[in-house]
């Protein structure tokens, strides 16, 4: 497995450790965080360090952050394998990262955060993308997306699991993975190592 922690390190934007809070998957999901109006609220699934909670009220954003445990002063621990404690319509905007793919219950869990969102509220969701043709190229010698990826996830998605969760949504992807990196609507299943949700209530 050192072959692996070497790759981990190596600066190709495959969602790896050392490009964990800088793929171009994250900054396109950036990008599409809307400007907020004044006392407008966010909810932070899976809040971790807090990264993207910081960023979020840097924004402008009023923000809850949660997550399974506290690893940010802010968090409040919730475990969103269950109902979310939050009312229907109680957030403008969710964003979720690199978490859907922990969870027990995707579909249920993806409409919880809906559940919570405002009519007309975004929710801007990460999730690596196990069809990518790296994954299927490393498959042939018999290193599936199960032993390369974080030993936590419990779902590897592709592109129809996504489009079955996520209805009407927008889903973008990149390529290539160094220097120069497109974002791309289609071809996502072959060639994004990520896919980035967008999806807004009511459209």
């Amino acid at each position: 497995m050192g072959l692996f922690k070497l790759m981990r390190k190596l600066p190709i934007d495959l969602g790896q450790e050392g490009m964990r809070l800088k793929t171009k998957g994250k900054l396109i999901a950036y990008k599409a965080v809307p400007e907020p109006k004044p006392g407008q609220t966010a909810l932070d699934v899976g809040c971790r360090e807090g990264t993207q909670s910081r960023r979020l009220e840097k924004k402008g954003y009023k923000v809850t952050s949660i997550d399974i445990e506290k690893a940010y002063e802010k968090c409040r621990v919730v475990d969103c394998n269950k109902k979310l404690p939050f009312k229907t319509n109680s957030f403008d905007f969710v964003w979720c990262s690199e978490v859907i793919e922990h969870l027990d219950n995707p579909e249920a869990s993806a409409k919880e955060m809906m559940r919570v969102l405002k009519p007309e509220g975004l929710l801007v969701l990460t999730t690596p993308n196990s069809k990518c043709w790296v994954y299927r190229a490393l498959s042939l010698i018999g290193l599936s997306p199960q032993k390369i990826q974080n030993p936590d996830h419990k779902h590897f998605f592709g592109e129809k699991n996504m489009r079955n969760i996520f209805q009407n949504a927008a889903m973008l992807g990149y390529f290539p993975y160094m220097i120069y990196k497109k974002t791309i609507r289609k071809n996502l299943n072959f060639l994004t190592p990520a896919f980035v949700i967008i999806w807004k209530k009511g459209a």
